[in-house]
């Protein structure tokens, strides 16, 4: 028996992430208590997922935990241990909107859990793969400092800025205002790079740009593309905040992500971290996203522009993953920016 764990089972990734390897015949184990519902409201409630996966995976074993709890997380890992091939962190309070409420619950999910996870990994399954899903967040706002060309629809670059192409792993985490969640990610993601180097285990960091697909319970302060969709749907009044709706943000599907995640459990390397978005392939601005939803809705879209930017925000991040695929030459993308819109529209539209 090979064992997945996956931390946020029922969110955007840790769901890709059952459903990749669910299918491929691995025994996996799945912690989410639902904490999207507590930090977002119903828009966020995960219980939808966790219904269909248990449903429709035989091989799927769910716990309510917290990951902060290091007695019910040790006991999990004592039950499966030299039987865990793979740790998928994926849980994490992900808004830096609702960090700045409540700093002390976000640093405990983000940064204390991640500890208690790879604690866990050191004393009871040495052996597993360990993979943390972090944030372009721990770049702080110095993307902003880029010379960056306001155009009619977005901000762009230079095509000869040596960025153009995206920003890579040599760019400063320090030195900047990060927000309180990505501060509380940066804590995790250098744990999770020390655990690699210092005790050798198995760890890989993924700091990914905008994370997205169908099964996103898109909410206000977290979710972009899913929420922007659900308001084009429901005719709900969708809030830009702050560069005229030119922000950039690429977006990589879910699918395409956990693909990735396969690749290094393959042939992982220790202390590993790689920049991962949709890059150039797969990047929008808010209103470029917003044409989108016209046209697959028909119908005119209703915002209210707020010219106060969310502290921290990026103006424009595209990621450059020539460091990942360099490593995994036989990774690609699957899915562009439309073909996941529609998809993400119409299992809405499905859901209705």
């Amino acid at each position: 028996m090979s064992v997945v764990i996956v931390t946020g089972s029922c969110g955007l990734i840790g769901s890709e992430t059952v459903t990749f390897f669910a299918e491929k015949g691995f025994d996996i184990v799945g912690m989410d208590n639902n904490m999207r519902k507590s930090f977002f409201g119903q828009d966020g409630s995960i219980l939808w997922n966790k219904q269909r996966l248990q449903k429709q995976y035989k091989n799927y074993r769910h716990y309510s935990v917290d990951i902060r709890s290091r007695h019910k997380i040790n006991h999990i890992f004592k039950k499966f241990n030299k039987d865990i091939a793979l740790v998928v962190h994926a849980a994490a309070q992900p808004s830096h909107d609702w960090a700045a409420k409540d700093p002390a619950v976000d640093f405990g999910v983000n940064a204390v859990g991640t500890l208690v996870l790879l604690e866990a990994l050191r004393r009871f399954c040495p052996q597993a793969v360990f993979i943390f899903t972090s944030t372009n967040k721990v770049y702080g706002d110095t993307p902003n400092r880029l010379p960056l060309i306001e155009k009619e629809k977005r901000f762009e670059i230079a095509s000869d800025h040596k960025y153009y192409n995206g920003i890579d792993e040599t760019m400063s985490i320090d030195n900047c205002l990060h927000s309180v969640f990505g501060a509380s990610k940066v804590a995790a993601d250098v744990m999770v790079q020390e655990y690699g180097r210092y005790f050798h285990l198995k760890t890989g960091i993924f700091r990914g740009g905008c994370l997205t697909g169908p099964a996103h319970s898109g909410a206000e302060l977290h979710g972009f593309l899913s929420y922007l969709v659900k308001c084009a749907i429901t005719r709900r009044i969708y809030k830009i905040f702050g560069y005229k709706g030119k922000q950039v943000r690429d977006n990589i599907h879910s699918f395409d992500l956990v693909n990735a995640f396969y690749h290094y459990f393959k042939n992982p390397r220790s202390g590993e971290v790689y920049n991962i978005g949709g890059s150039r392939f797969a990047n929008v601005s808010v209103l470029e996203a917003i044409e989108i939803c016209e046209k697959l809705t028909g119908e005119q879209f209703e915002y209210e522009y707020i010219d106060t930017n969310r502290i921290g925000d990026h103006i424009w991040w595209i990621s450059d993953v020539s460091k990942f695929k360099s490593h995994y030459p036989n990774w690609n993308y699957k899915f562009g920016i439309e073909e996941t819109i529609k998809q993400i529209h119409d299992n809405y539209r499905q859901s209705m």
